[in-house]
């Protein structure tokens, strides 16, 4: 969950420049040619792209392996699988933000994996085995994402998982409105949804077809997906007839990213702790 706020910002911008239409997330890229214009852009402004540090060397010795799945589209997925030590039919699919599926996130998913035994952990790679180093290569992957591709590869996963996994999601910023648009495409097996500083899913068609509930943690200083985006959201959930539940902190955007300036530990670890609590909820587990 590298530093995003620069990048919401201006995504958020082209898409109100743009068009009024829904986006997939805060930072994937927006259907419609007016708005596919104003991101494409985007991706040659240096605000854009140049507020971003690039992630510290790091590199994960841990559990797990790199797998390949079929895509809707007659492709080929990639992603990082955690096995429950048990045979279980319980997925928690991770959403990557804009470097990629790097060792960072896959940090992450052994560590949900450690907090939630008998779940088996799938980071998916939205970037098809891109991983970006600096912020002209993740502005490039990330404005290449195209949305029939993403869903292809969502949709793909959940196969891999089979048809009788319960799926559930967690995601931040890009990955935040992709966890969204994963419990959408998870139809029936769709269990559970976290969403950090994403941008919600505004077609209350959409959401009416939402299996599970939701539980979105904000940040009240966030001026992008800001409180008025985050009421908007839960007025539209009710509309739906969804349940949402919202944890907002007195915190900036990325407020849950350890390498980020404007970390908060404390209400970092609390969001993990209700994160976890929730999905364990969701999935059943005993405590």
């Amino acid at each position: 969950m590298k530093k995003l706020w620069t990048l919401c910002a201006a995504l958020l911008s082209a898409v109100t420049v743009a068009s009024a239409q829904t986006t997939m997330s805060c930072c994937a890229k927006p259907a419609g040619p007016n708005a596919t214009e104003a991101f494409a852009m985007l991706a040659t402004n240096e605000d854009f792209s140049g507020g971003h540090d690039a992630p510290l060397p790091f590199t994960y010795a841990g559990e797990g392996q790199t797998i390949e799945f079929k895509t809707t589209d007659g492709k080929t997925g990639k992603g990082f699988e955690i096995k429950s030590a048990t045979k279980s039919n319980k997925y928690l699919f991770v959403i990557h933000e804009w470097w990629g599926l790097n060792d960072y996130i896959k940090q992450e998913a052994a560590q949900f994996a450690k907090d939630l035994p008998g779940v088996n952990v799938i980071a998916l790679d939205l970037y098809d085995g891109q991983v970006a180093t600096t912020p002209d290569e993740a502005g490039k992957y990330m404005q290449a994402v195209k949305t029939d591709r993403a869903q292809a590869i969502v949709k793909g996963a959940v196969q891999y998982a089979g048809p009788q996994a319960q799926v559930a999601s967690i995601g931040w910023c890009f990955g935040g409105g992709w966890s969204l648009q994963t419990a959408l495409l998870a139809g029936k097996q769709a269990v559970g949804c976290v969403m950090y500083y994403g941008m919600p899913e505004k077609d209350v068609t959409k959401l009416k077809t939402l299996n599970t509930d939701v539980l979105g943690i904000f940040a009240t200083q966030d001026k992008w997906i800001n409180p008025e985006v985050v009421a908007q959201f839960q007025k539209d959930m009710a509309a739906a007839k969804k349940k949402v539940t919202i944890k907002s902190y007195d915190a900036d955007h990325a407020f849950a990213n350890p390498s980020n300036p404007k970390y908060n530990k404390a209400f970092g670890d609390d969001a993990h702790a209700l994160s976890v609590a929730y999905l364990k909820k969701n999935f059943k587990l005993k405590s």
